[in-house]
């Protein structure tokens, strides 16, 4: 029997629609929906297990796949299996992630997971704008527990106009590009990137994006009621001591409130806090401690964000002892690694990170092969983590989400002021060497020194900034360059990148519900000072690009050749391009392009760029008809003299012995000889021979010839 579906359409305006549609698959699931938009579809499954894990946090797990069958293609590699997940991937998993996760009860630990697959693509959809809907949507059709339905939408402006979920084709021409994530009465999530525009166009266009998300929001709300709302499931809530916490309040909050003033360092004030803990747990016996020592942690932690909070507020003093908008002490420094084709170290406060760039031809570029998107990046980031960086030793288990989100956000700052006609592709690396909040932002700072240092022409130097909020609901601060204490006990963490001329890059997460444009709009001016003030920073200790790269670094250099020599140039089985990069210690691609051939030149000496340089003027040497050129003598034969053009060593001709003189030669010997240089003339193909001919004696003066006396009539 067909089972009984349920559907609700989008109308997003523009003759386009999108469709929840829930009934048909996977009904063991706890909720499931297909998000249908044109020709792609995204199956969105929640389960929840009804016991509570035994820890003090949500496992939620937030899965995203692209499926290769989607869009008809097989996965690349030996292991023709869809593996572990693409970066890409990683990235939409953190965007609904964080706009879900604050939505679930604080006191909810279930083992929950979302699962979003795409099981059919299409080329003007981009799946990751309805990966947010897809989850909400399913949760809305479960019994889970959660405060209310949300979205996330893209929103880009092209040509002047907002658009709601662009094509891949349209968004190449915008210069906003913008994922929101939000409920109906609260933004949540904002992450893109900009070509410099101004913080009230930002504004603008989440703004436009919120009044999508709110029509989705009552799509899900409808399509919920129309299959049946389950009731919210019951659940075994948090243990509480309303007792116990008021009494460790009083205990432990003007102590921490008396710390938290004291603008002390990272490591001194965890020492006072970790020894007020000590103090109040130390008058509990060890069976009290086993029954209600969960409790107490979790009141002391309270009782400590609380203090930090209201010192804050009240007095306007941070934990470092710094005012809302003051920036932490930076000193910066460029070709710190000598052996590095660019390096920069930038610290602010507590946090420093080491960037290094290393430059290489298309051959280093990183390929992108998934389902949806096929391409190549010839400039792109990488952000490393370690333990250290923070004062811990823990397990290294490869490259996190986090460190691959961070690297993401870092990378979109920074690319859009790579000019187009940089010849090299660009990795660039950083490493976090100590860590009290916003590492990302300082990654961008890093990573403009190191550019700038490695001589890639930046068009304009690029700096970065968090920003955070803390309020009660009346008064509020916003703080600039946030701790990594504040980013944790705050109400927001914002980070913002861009130039002196607009912003180009940002990420926003909300922890509290209503944040007023009138906070974001002050948030972001505060940010651009603080930017400004950084951006300063950076150019004091190198003011432009160095004109040219390293002594060490390679140069490169591109030649487009007809396309008829590329086999020439590479030879059978590549043996004339390995030869040459063997002879002049160079490296050589050549990339067809409109049938042309295209080649890249890498290497530190200037000698085998020009050898490489050469050999390529003599491959593709076509003397001119009527032209003069120098040639050399290389073989002598009975008949003539094959010669040599000096401008393109390995271009033969011969010259014939009737063109050696105006004057009847007998011998080739008795004209030139082997390795005598000279000048000929040059005719084209001869139509008699089919061959090409040049001549001497085309360029001597003609002797007269003697007259021969007339036959008498």
């Amino acid at each position: 029997m067909i089972p009984k579906t349920f559907q609700e359409v989008i109308d997003l305006g523009d003759g386009r629609s999108i469709t929840l549609e829930t009934g048909k698959l996977a009904k063991q699931a706890h909720g499931s929906v297909v998000v249908s938009m044109g020709k792609a579809k995204l199956l969105c499954t929640l389960v929840s297990n009804y016991e509570a894990s035994p820890v003090d946090f949500l496992p939620l797990t937030v899965d995203y796949r692209e499926k290769f069958a989607a869009a008809g293609r097989f996965p690349g590699g030996f292991f023709k299996r869809e593996a572990r997940p693409s970066n890409e991937e990683i990235l939409v998993m953190r965007l609904v992630d964080r706009v879900l996760r604050p939505l679930f009860p604080k006191d909810y630990h279930a083992e929950t997971q979302v699962m979003i697959q795409l099981m059919s693509h299409d080329e003007e959809v981009m799946p990751d704008a309805l990966a947010g809907l897809a989850a909400s949507a399913a949760i809305q059709l479960s019994d889970v527990p959660f405060e209310s339905p949300i979205s996330e939408v893209r929103v880009a402006r092209i040509d002047g106009e907002f658009i709601i979920n662009p094509s891949r084709t349209q968004l190449a021409n915008a210069d906003i590009d913008l994922m929101v994530g939000a409920s109906e009465d609260s933004v949540a999530m904002v992450e893109g990137e900009m070509k410099e525009c101004s913080e009230e166009e930002m504004t603008e266009a989440i703004k436009i994006a919120h009044e999508a998300i709110k029509i989705q929001c009552q799509a899900q709300r409808k399509l919920a009621e129309a299959v049946g709302k389950k009731e919210t499931r019951s659940y075994e809530p948090e243990q509480e001591d309303t007792a116990l916490e008021d009494k460790i309040m009083q205990l432990a909050y003007q102590k921490c409130y008396d710390i938290a003033k004291q603008g002390t360092s990272k490591t001194e004030r965890g020492e006072a806090f970790s020894k007020i803990k000590e103090e109040i747990t130390s008058t509990y016996t060890e069976e009290e401690l086993t029954e209600i020592g969960g409790l107490i942690n979790k009141y002391l932690n309270a009782a400590q964000k609380k203090a930090v909070r209201d010192v804050v507020l009240k007095e306007g003093i941070r934990l470092d002892g710094r005012k809302t908008t003051e920036i932490r002490p930076i000193w910066c420094e460029v070709d710190y690694l000598p052996s590095a084709h660019g390096s920069g170290v930038f610290t602010r406060g507590e946090t420093q990170a080491l960037a290094t760039v290393t430059l290489g031809t298309s051959r280093e570029v990183n390929v992108v092969d998934s389902p949806t998107f096929q391409g190549e990046e010839n400039f792109y980031l990488h952000y490393n983590f370690p333990p250290f960086s923070t004062g811990e030793a823990r397990p290294l288990r490869g490259t996190s989400r986090r460190e691959v989100g961070h690297g993401n956000l870092a990378q979109r700052a920074l690319q859009t002021m790579i000019p187009e006609e940089c010849p090299y592709t660009v990795r660039v690396v950083s490493e976090i060497l100590e860590s009290n909040g916003s590492s990302s932002m300082a990654t961008v700072c890093a990573g403009t020194l190191a550019l700038m240092d490695a001589g890639v022409q930046l068009k304009k130097p690029v700096s970065g900034i968090a920003m955070g909020l803390i309020s009660d609901g009346n008064d509020f601060a916003v703080l600039s360059d946030i701790l990594g204490d504040e980013d944790h006990l705050g109400d927001m963490d914002f980070k913002v990148t861009g130039t002196a001329d607009g912003i180009t890059a940002c990420q926003m997460d909300i922890k509290i519900k209503g944040l007023s444009y009138e906070i974001l709009i002050q948030a972001l001016k505060q940010a651009r000072d603080g930017r400004l003030h950084i951006l300063e920073q950076l150019t004091n200790t190198i003011a432009t690009p160095n004109e040219n790269v390293k002594a060490h670094a390679p140069k490169i250099i591109t030649r487009v050749i007809p396309g008829e020599f590329i086999g020439a140039m590479i030879g059978p089985g590549g043996k004339h391009i390995q030869e040459l990069q063997k002879e002049t210690s160079t490296e050589i691609v050549i990339n067809e392009v409109d049938e042309k051939g295209v080649v890249e030149i890498l290497g530190t000496d200037q000698e085998g760029i020009d050898a490489v340089l050469k050999r390529i003027d003599a491959l593709t040497f076509k003397p001119e008809k009527g032209s003069v050129y120098e040639v050399k003598v290389i073989k002598v034969l009975d008949f003539g003299a094959v010669v040599e053009y000096l401008d393109a060593p390995g271009n033969e001709v011969l010259l014939h012995i009737s063109e050696l003189a105006w004057e009847r030669t007998n011998n080739v010997t008795d004209v030139v000889n082997l390795g005598d240089v000279l000048d000929v003339k040059y005719f084209g193909v001869d139509p008699k021979t089919r061959k090409e001919k040049v001549s001497r004696k085309a360029l001597l003066p003609r002797t007269k010839r003697e007259e021969k006396p007339r036959k008498e009539d």
